[in-house]
């Protein structure tokens, strides 16, 4: 039976929530006025490697160049 509900359009989009949220949270961070605006940024900085699963091991981390793209875009103050 298909569901009639709306769909987010952050799942639509293909993405997942956590990437929709730090999206979100960027923005904000660069919408902010200084000295909020520094504060914010020198606390956003997080390394992070995204892992495919197989077989019950972890495959080699990366992240797809296309997301790498769409965050950068995101990210360039223009």
């Amino acid at each position: 039976m298909a569901s009639t509900a709306a769909v987010p359009f952050w799942r639509s989009a293909g993405m997942t929530y956590i990437t929709y949220s730090n999206i979100c949270a960027n923005l904000v961070r660069n919408c902010l006025k200084e000295p909020y605006k520094s504060e914010a940024v020198s606390r956003e900085k997080v390394h992070f490697s995204i892992s495919k699963w197989a077989d019950g091991k972890p495959q080699k981390p990366s992240l797809p160049l296309d997301f790498i793209a769409e965050m950068i875009s995101f990210m360039d103050p223009m």
